[in-house]
């Protein structure tokens, strides 16, 4: 197995990854901590037995520390609808965290986590592990409810700008 004795830049991989066509999602939180949303597109399945997703969230905001310290969190696949809800919570309009929630309408399942009432899907999940990766925080969690899912086109992020499919 060869290695590399050259560091890839940072600039360059992020230039390089910004050419994966990605779902984009809304992260949601709510308990003790506060509430908390954030656009991201790095979220995947683990597992359906039992059903686990994956999400990482950026560390450098410690508003995601909410999402450890209320244990639970849901992942709401947007549909071409929801661009503008999108763009609130990626922070677009520098809006305060809590009224980035008013971009959307909003329901429970299980956990009380706000999911959003027009998303293509959502799932409700607890976390089950936590831990720091690099400058980013992957979350894992068990999936104990699934919105019914509604149709629509996907919203898609891929060169830095947002696409439909």
């Amino acid at each position: 197995m060869l290695k590399s004795s050259v560091a890839v830049d940072r600039l360059v991989f992020r230039e390089a990854m910004s050419h994966f066509a990605a779902s984009v999602c809304l992260v949601t939180t709510d308990g003790h901590a506060g509430r908390r949303g954030v656009t991201v597109t790095s979220v995947c399945s683990v597992s359906d037995d039992p059903p686990t997703i994956l999400v990482c969230l950026n560390q450098k905001s410690g508003a995601n520390t909410r999402f450890d310290h209320n244990g639970v969190f849901a992942v709401n696949l947007l549909a071409s609808r929801n661009e503008a809800v999108a763009r609130a919570f990626s922070g677009e309009g520098n809006l305060e965290l809590e009224a980035r929630f008013a971009a959307g309408r909003w329901t429970t399942l299980s956990t009380g986590v706000p999911i959003l009432e027009d998303a293509l899907v959502s799932f409700d999940c607890r976390v089950i592990d936590s831990r720091p990766v690099a400058t980013h925080r992957v979350l894992i969690g068990e999936v104990l409810a699934v919105a019914k899912p509604i149709g629509g086109d996907s919203l898609l992020y891929r060169a830095r700008r947002y696409h439909t499919l």
